[in-house]
């Protein structure tokens, strides 16, 4: 008979918990508390098999129960008993807590029934096979005790039962030599390989792993032999015998002799599939429509933030369309929201056939849809998109005998010329769509403000650009880089403004009119110059020689001799071209091929550094980057703000950093506002940070200054500095 103790200050949340403990067998007894201090009293006499626990609570806290919990000293076996914590989904710290303080997982409010049975009926399993070892190990003591045989025959019977032993954990477990060699497999890991343990131990890791993964492996036993300590742990995909993928938690740590010598490096990796299977179909569910199964306006938002990252250069657009159905309220009004919900499935089924490759709908809620079209040339792509939809409506819709006809009215944005934020690209498709309804519905409109004014606009800032250099009106600001590891200054990136009619103004009001009109070209050689030149008075003054970073635009290398007008602005500044970086963008490297690669080589081989700006927005970043010869990954700013409360952007920045560290290059990471922030890249190992928490970017004076006073130290990462 196994126990579990229910504790929650809520009523009604202990009667469900109860309800879903006692239906996990018949021989469940479930022990039921509002207070922390009651349940710990009873745990002192009576014990239990699993423990479940809400985190927020008056009085103690779940982190501060289970720390208690775990210091039972009347109940010796306090210390094993598993402990999962119910948390909210957006409380990462306090998840992190609980498990410092002894958890053994964790289930996000309001709780999944199936995910708690699933786990509870896990960690139940777990509980009982730890007691089958402990009864196991306590028979083989008295065993060594009573017994009279000789010394060898306890020393082969005791290795013989701890073979059995560790057979029965629930991982996979092996033990490889310096050479390589598997000299210890458990049972269940020899299962996974399709063979036996005889068949394993003696011969090389290949054979239990495979050679792409034993060569992964064994670079990872050569960091356990050098350092004598163990690997943190980490997640690894594998495919099971019977041909599925499957997920583990892998650690490695030393093995050592009765001398302390240590002779192998022990693997042990428990399955984590049903895990990761929860998460990502929780993920799933938060950004993906319940009714039609599309991705709901958060999911939306997500992949507007990546389009919009990725044309941050000013060489990429796409296009928003915006629409709802016509007449769909009336349907709703007179056959009720079961009619309505199944009209808009049919609706859905009929939308997604008439979509092509780069074409993405979604569902905002009620009858409106949005569909993001990326990689067009211009508006007719849209506008033959849009043309598309109104066919595929066209014909009446048949649901449950009714036949019922609708049509859409439709608003397109362009960006970048309609906006550069999601919140205005779907705000002026909105007006779009509206002034369709008005001209009659069934029909598109792009959004557009009176050609006139607009005309008057672009020329207006072509006319002051062409001024701007005359004048001195551009200015470069510069924007710290922090090395995470002793909170130096050790770079800046140059960033470009222009103060207009008194106003500073950043680039994405006049770098579409610079690229249109070809005054992008003297601009970029003054930005270079400039540049060059501060980075060189810098260390004039006595600064530490600080990395300076410039931006590069595929404009740049289609219309511009890059590596002439690079060595020109060293030669003129004096500047050490180890100082240089240029940040180059994942369409630059793409799009060129050899002759790029080429290019780079040429001012790699005179000292200048490069770095991949945005990484991870492109479709192929992992396949390019071995191919080029670039020194740094920038990780984009959109995957930083979601690293805290989205696990696949997480996921993407681990992903990045282990990439770049396993090629030698480092990582900066851009992007970054918040103290949280900071200490999850540090836990992933990230190189550098640059962002808000630190300094947004100011001019060269203020820049020093903050160099010089040494506001970014070490000790003061934790909090966030006064701008200057």
């Amino acid at each position: 008979m196994a126990t579990i103790l229910i504790l929650d200050d809520r009523t009604t949340n202990r009667h469900i918990f109860s309800r879903l403990a006692q239906s996990l067998d018949r021989d469940i007894q479930v022990q039921a508390f509002g207070d922390p201090a009651l349940a710990l009293n009873w745990l002192r006499e009576h014990g239990a098999d699993l423990v479940v626990t809400d985190f927020r609570m008056p009085g103690m806290d779940g982190a501060e129960f289970t720390r208690r919990l775990r210091a039972l000293q009347d109940d010796p076996t306090a210390a094993d008993v598993p402990v999962i914590v119910i948390t909210a989904y957006s409380d990462r710290s306090y998840r992190l807590e609980a498990l410092e303080a002894g958890a053994t997982d964790f289930l996000l409010s309001p709780v999944d029934h199936c995910e708690f049975l699933t786990r509870a009926r896990n960690l139940l399993r777990m509980r009982q096979q730890q007691q089958i070892i402990q009864r196991r190990a306590a028979t083989l003591q008295q065993e060594l005790e009573d017994t009279n045989r000789s010394r060898e025959e306890l020393l082969r019977d005791s290795r013989q039962a701890l073979a059995q032993v560790i057979d029965t954990v629930p991982a996979l477990i092996s033990a490889a030599d310096r050479q390589g060699r598997c000299v210890f497999v458990n049972a269940m890991q020899a299962r996974f390989a399709g063979a036996t343990p005889e068949a394993l131990v003696g011969h090389d890791l290949s054979r239990l792993f495979g050679p792409e993964r034993a060569a992964h492996y064994r670079a990872l036993d050569r960091l356990v032999f050098r350092s004598g300590e163990p690997l943190p742990e980490r997640e690894e995909e594998a495919t099971g015998p019977d041909g599925s993928p499957r997920s583990f938690l892998t650690s490695k740590a030393p093995l050592r002799n009765a001398r302390g010598e240590m002779v192998a490096v022990l693997t042990t990796a428990v399955d984590i599939t049903e895990r990761k299977q929860a998460e990502r179909r929780l993920g799933h569910m938060v950004q993906h429509d319940a009714l039609t199964g599309l991705p709901n306006r958060i999911g939306l938002d997500e992949r507007l933030r990546r389009e919009l990252a990725r044309g941050r250069r000013g060489d990429h657009f796409f296009a928003l369309l915006l629409f709802d159905l016509d007449r769909f309220k009336a349907v709703n009004d007179a056959l009720g929201h079961h009619m309505g919900d199944a009209l808009l499935r049919s609706v859905t089924q009929r939308l997604l056939q008439a979509l092509q490759p780069g074409e993405t709908l979604a569902r905002l809620g009620g009858d409106e849809f949005a569909i993001l079209q990326t990689e067009i040339a211009g508006p007719e792509q849209a506008a033959e998109l849009a043309q598309r939809v109104i066919a595929a409506l066209a014909a009446p819709f048949q649901c449950e005998g009714h036949i019922l006809s609708v049509s859409a009215s439709l608003g397109i944005t362009l960006h970048p010329r309609d906006g550069a934020e999601a919140d205005e690209l779907l705000r002026n498709a909105d007006l779009a769509m509206y002034r369709a309804k008005a001209e009659g519905r069934n029909g598109w409109r792009f959004f557009a403000a009176p050609m006139e004014a607009h005309a008057r606009q672009v020329m207006q800032i072509e006319a002051d650009l062409r001024q701007a250099l005359a004048r001195g009106e551009l200015v470069l600001h510069y924007q710290p880089q922090v090395e995470l590891c002793s909170g130096r200054i050790v770079g800046a990136e140059a960033l470009l403004r222009w103060y207009r009619n008194g106003a500073l103004v950043t680039p994405g009001a006049f770098l579409a009119v610079a690229e249109e009109t070809g005054l992008i070209g003297p601009i970029n050689e003054w930005v270079m110059r400039e540049a060059c030149r501060q980075a060189a008075a810098w260390c004039a003054a006595g600064l530490p020689r600080l990395r300076m970073g410039v931006n590069l635009s595929p404009v740049q290398f289609r219309h511009q001799d890059v590596p002439a007008m690079v060595l020109a602005a060293l030669e003129a500044s004096g500047l050490d071209p180890r100082l240089l970086e240029l940040e180059l963008t994942e369409g630059i490297l793409m799009n060129q091929g050899e002759e790029m690669a080429a290019t780079l080589q040429s001012l790699r081989d005179r000292g200048v550094h490069l770095s991949v700006d945005d990484f991870g927005t492109g479709y192929s970043s992992f396949s390019y980057v071995k191919s080029f010869p670039v020194d740094r990954l920038k990780i984009d700013q959109s995957f930083v703000g979601g690293m805290i409360d989205e696990p696949n952007s997480a996921a993407i920045v681990r992903t990045i950093i282990e990439l770049a560290h396993t090629l030698g290059l480092q990582v900066v990471a851009e992007g970054v506002e918040t103290e949280a922030q900071l200490e999850a890249l540090r836990a992933e190992g990230c190189d550098e940070v640059q962002g808000y928490y630190f300094s947004r970017p100011i001019p060269a004076e203020a820049f020093a200054r903050l160099v010089q006073a040494g506001l970014v130290s070490a000790t003061s990462l934790a909090a966030p500095h006064p701008q200057v």
